[in-house]
């Protein structure tokens, strides 16, 4: 059996992996690597093993702020097999790691005429709705520091340390906010030994206070998550027995 190291691709069924995996080519994603820009019709789409795929909206005056990311839970982007091949957004490369990439035309081929293939990727565009979302009901509604924690812990849940490269001037970006609140806020979780920083690395030491001082979003959107995954284990174990 197959067993790809991407939660969407595993959702496949095996018959599809095994169909999908000569088309699958891992490479690996620098930091800073840009997957696609705003109206760039998409060659390649990535499935994330170990690296963050962040995804911005960027305003006419160059300010940004963070909409989506994705990590081993899905894909870089859902545009090529949604009809719009492209969309507004910059997609960069959070934190460094491997992804499979695969041909848009390829997956677009297999969403039209695979029709679990189609249920999966449907699925997972719905959780990723849900982020979107509640990112923007988080960045209206709550503080600097809750929304470093929800962001914390969203990273962390994609990487397999409690450990993450990052400026607070990248942070801030991400968060659409000034750098010195973002500098106000980390200060705070450090002397509430929640994390530690220095030198443009964050370190985790208590997730548990992490998940206390954030705001009810990162909840949200991480039982968004698991009621999807369950949906999917249900359908898979309906059809093995079928």
């Amino acid at each position: 059996m197959i067993h790809l190291r991407n939660n969407l691709l595993n959702s496949f069924s095996i018959d599809d992996r095994v169909q999908l995996f000569p088309y699958l080519k891992l490479v690996n994603l620098p930091l800073g690597t840009i997957i696609y820009e705003p109206y760039q019709k998409r060659e390649y789409v990535y499935f994330p093993i170990d690296c963050i795929i962040s995804t911005f909206y960027v305003t006419a005056d160059g300010a940004s702020v963070e909409i989506s990311i994705v990590g081993n839970e899905g894909i870089s982007d859902i545009a090529c097999f949604m009809g719009g091949e492209s969309t507004l957004n910059l997609a960069v490369v959070q934190s460094e790691g491997f992804a499979y990439r695969l041909s848009a035309a390829e997956l677009r081929k297999r969403f039209n005429n695979h029709s679990d293939i189609r249920g999966q990727l449907l699925n997972y565009t719905q959780s990723l709705i849900v982020q979107i979302s509640q990112t923007a009901v988080c960045n209206r509604h709550h503080s600097i520091q809750q929304r470093l924690c929800r962001w914390l812990l969203l990273s962390l849940d994609r990487i397999s340390s409690n450990n993450l490269t990052m400026t607070h001037e990248l942070i801030a970006s991400m968060l659409g906010v000034r750098r010195e609140g973002v500098t106000e806020a980390a200060g705070k979780l450090q002397k509430q030994g929640a994390i530690s920083y220095a030198r443009g690395h964050i370190k985790v030491l208590d997730r548990a206070k992490l998940e206390f001082l954030s705001c009810e979003c990162y909840q949200v959107v991480k039982n968004e998550s698991a009621r999807i995954d369950n949906k999917t284990s249900t359908q898979q174990r309906r059809a093995s027995v079928c």
